[in-house]
């Protein structure tokens, strides 16, 4: 079964267990996101949304937060003594695909537990 997604104003076709890296997402590693603008659902037989297909979406895991390679963007304008250079990263959200969800069920899989530090014994 696949998906078709909207995100940040770009189309991504994805399937369960699929890393995906998109504009950046609020949350931390391990966040549980849904996406809701799901354009085409296949598999079995395919579900054409008009735009989005009603009730579907997409749930996926955050894996992590970065910033992607540097670019330069350097001007200059000959005999002028002109010139400007400015550097930029893109931020950038890494997702794992968990499920294609239809007929609006919801995630089944949640956030993993954060992980604590174990308890020091106590001094008698």
């Amino acid at each position: 079964m696949f998906a078709v997604i909207k995100t940040a104003g770009k189309q991504f076709r994805v399937v369960a267990d699929d890393l995906l890296q998109v504009d950046t997402i609020a949350g931390e590693p391990g966040d549980v996101v849904t996406f809701g603008e799901v354009l085409v659902v296949g598999g079995d037989e395919t579900l054409l949304g008009a735009p989005t297909v009603a009730g579907a979406a997409v749930a996926g895991e955050i894996v992590r937060q970065g910033r992607g390679p540097k670019v330069i963007a350097f001007k200059k304008r000959r005999r002028k003594n002109s010139r400007r250079k400015r550097g930029h990263r893109q931020d950038f959200t890494v997702v794992r695909i968990t499920e294609i969800l239809t007929e609006g069920r919801a995630p089944s899989r949640t956030a993993k537990p954060a992980e604590s530090a174990p308890e020091a014994p106590a001094a008698e």
